[in-house]
């Protein structure tokens, strides 16, 4: 696996849980709103990936009946090639495991789900299906992302999904459009824009003017679609 670092303890990451939290590196999109620059890329931690993993698993080690979970997020967790075996031995640790990802990968997905090795999944809906493309920077196969979202809303553990709304690349049509497409999903989360960190650095400038939209109205809208909605940030 390569991990940048972990955090040892959380609160917010995993929804009801304790967790510690597991930064991997690299990712097949480019969201110019990305608020994890340095781990789209991340090559200058790719040489010390190996003994992070052994620094954490030592540290997880010392958790037990101390911590409940593991939340395993990027970068994008699901480009890693041992994703699956990283998550197993998480789990013959007595951990919890929570996955963000993409969705951009739902082979992975449904093999952490069918080997049982998953306890929740978050995944982030970067925005209307038609604007996929402009958002994340990227050439995407959309079926793949609308696969990931029907292997996570017909599995049997807990999940949720989530947009990061961000001025000028967000309208509340998009909204009607994401209803119609994950609309009776168990939760779906708005989250606030911030701007203080983003992988393109000129992009306070060019969405300066641009109209922020208004989540509490858009949540209110929302709410009779999805089981909870509620808004982070």
């Amino acid at each position: 696996m390569n991990i940048a670092s972990f955090q040892k303890f959380t609160m917010v990451d995993y929804p009801g849980y304790v967790a510690a939290t597991v930064f991997t590196v690299g990712c097949n999109f480019r969201c110019p709103f990305c608020h994890n620059p340095e781990l789209v890329l991340g090559s200058q931690f790719s040489v010390h990936s190996s003994g992070n993993e052994r620094e954490f698993f030592r540290f997880l080690g010392t958790r037990e009946g101390k911590l409940d979970g593991v939340c395993i997020t990027g970068g994008e967790p699901t480009l890693q090639p041992d994703i699956i075996e990283f998550m197993i031995k998480i789990k013959s640790l007595g951990f919890l495991v929570k996955l963000d990802t993409n969705g951009t990968r739902p082979d992975i997905i449904k093999k952490a789900l069918d080997m049982k090795v998953v306890d929740y999944i978050a995944m982030d809906i970067k925005n209307s299906l038609k604007k996929y493309e402009r958002t994340v920077g990227a050439k995407i196969d959309l079926e793949r992302i609308k696969l990931s979202a029907d292997l996570i809303r017909n599995s049997r553990i807990d999940y949720d999904f989530r947009t990061t709304v961000v001025p000028g690349f967000h309208s509340e049509k998009d909204f009607d459009d994401i209803v119609s497409w994950l609309g009776g999903s168990k939760r779906y989360f708005l989250q606030r824009f911030r701007d203080f960190k983003t992988l393109d650095p000129g992009l306070k400038e060019k969405i300066r003017g641009k109209k922020e939209l208004d989540l509490e109205k858009i949540a209110k809208k929302l709410k009779k679609h999805f089981g909870e909605v509620g808004i982070r940030g």
